[in-house]
């Protein structure tokens, strides 16, 4: 046994490598394939950001400019007033993402970690909320701003995001509960209350849960399209998304510009793009701790 144990790993026989490095080489090249298939859009976006009026519409297409007219990223954002949008996006996103997580992590914790009476209840009920379509909900809740007179605010587009998601408090509770117990005990024993196990010990522990609930709130808020159609009228209260639809009706009505629309459209994708990359890894952690579930 103990020869067993110290010897090298033997290289395996020709005949059983081949098979592995064919099978090995189609994976590769199949995932070559589909990403190439995901990055040709993307590419074409930014040949289209980088070439001049005359050049986009010629046939045969050309996919490389001719020149590179890089001024396309100053003229376009300009056309589409996208700083001033761009704020106006920030605002939202930053308070609705706050809200989301916070009072999910909240609700989650108190399900997981709190004995109360009806506890089971709430956490089947935010369950079955899952499985509700937003849609329906969408006319209810917009009568209820309008009877509130928030109508063309910011207020329905935030607001909602701190009575929780369902979805997150779902995750959040999973999460909570693969969490030992002991910790709580010893804090406890220590004098501390729920409030300081929360901020002191949950909070650090749970970084790729609320990270991951960070990023899919942001790319649910940044890219909604929907709500701030529904809610805002003046253009001047306009997110990014509405400002760039926008943008393309006046495209198709008068003389095309879609230079200065792609480029105002790759610095639209930039940020949730720039925030995915950073966090990526405390995002497959978030998902990957879902497979952990304590009854």
């Amino acid at each position: 046994m103990s020869v067993i144990a110290t010897t090298p790993h033997r290289r395996l026989p020709l005949n059983r490598r081949v098979p592995m490095i064919i099978s090995r080489i189609a994976w590769y090249l199949l995932c070559g394939l589909l990403g190439f298939t995901i990055l040709v859009p993307v590419l074409w976006m930014i040949s289209i950001a980088l070439k001049p009026d005359s050049d986009i519409l010629q046939l045969p297409p050309q996919f490389l400019p001719r020149t590179f007219q890089w001024s396309n990223f100053v003229n376009g954002p300009k056309e589409v007033n996208f700083y001033h949008l761009l704020g106006n996006t920030i605002v939202i996103t930053v308070l609705s993402v706050f809200g989301a997580v916070t009072s999910s992590m909240l609700a989650g914790y108190a399900i997981a970690r709190i004995n109360f009476r009806g506890r089971s209840f709430w956490f089947y009920l935010f369950t079955f909320s899952i499985f509700v379509p937003g849609i329906v909900t969408l006319i209810p809740i917009q009568r209820l701003f309008f009877s509130l007179h928030l109508v063309d605010t910011w207020f329905p587009l935030f607001v909602p995001a701190f009575l929780g998601n369902p979805v997150f408090i779902f995750l959040a509770r999973q999460y909570f509960m693969s969490v030992p117990r002991s910790i709580d005990e010893s804090a406890m024993i220590d004098g501390a209350g729920h409030w300081k196990i929360f901020t002191r010990l949950m909070i650090p522990l749970t970084k790729p849960l609320w990270i991951t609930m960070t990023i899919m709130s942001f790319q649910a808020v940044w890219n909604d399209f929907l709500n701030p159609l529904v809610y805002l009228n003046s253009t001047q209260k306009y997110t990014l998304s509405l400002g760039m639809a926008s943008f393309m009706g006046n495209l198709n009505q008068g003389s095309p510009e879609y230079n200065y629309y792609m480029a105002s459209n790759l610095l639209y994708m930039l940020p949730p793009l720039l925030l995915f990359f950073f966090a990526q890894r405390y995002f497959m952690m978030g998902l990957g701790s879902l497979a952990i579930t304590n009854k």
